[in-house]
């Protein structure tokens, strides 16, 4: 281990408010702070989906089984004992989470992002805006007017 000189540690010191305040400045920036806030709101709506299947979904589903609960449901193997029923309520909150997000997030993401769209005729890969394909070089008809009005002029 070597020694630093007092001009090393003084250079250091010197350096450290600076790496403070840009630290201070990255934090601070909205990306992160809003990166924050979906992270704990996500943590928020996880617990509340998997509050949804532990306790509603699941002892509805014992009505139709012979189990009130997943949790329940195990096989003994030798001194070990698996818990299948916890990993089908993990899976059914995974399925619903995933769903959500797909339905709230991704499909309004990938419309909004949208700048192609199909040929009637020949389904071949158009812009938005325009009048005639490309490839077949009939007449298109007009875009969706939501697609349209949805940013992408």
């Amino acid at each position: 281990m070597t020694m630093m000189s007092p001009e090393e540690v003084r250079g250091r010191l010197r350096t450290t408010p600076k790496v403070v305040k840009e630290f201070r400045a990255f934090v601070l920036r909205g990306s992160v702070v809003d990166l924050a806030v979906g992270v704990v709101m996500g943590a928020a709506f996880a617990a509340l989906v998997s509050s949804l299947v532990r306790n509603v979904i699941t002892p509805l589903t014992g009505v139709f089984g012979k189990l009130p609960k997943f949790t329940d449901l195990s096989i003994k193997i030798g001194r070990s004992k698996v818990l299948y029923g916890i990993f089908i309520n993990d899976l059914l909150s995974f399925l619903i989470l995933a769903f959500v997000v797909f339905l709230f997030v991704v499909k309004p993401l990938n419309r909004l992002l949208s700048v192609t769209r199909s040929c009637p005729e020949c389904l071949s890969a158009m812009p938005i805006r325009a009048k005639r394909c490309s490839a077949c070089g009939i007449a298109a008809p007009p875009p969706d007017a939501d697609v349209v009005e949805g940013g992408r002029r």
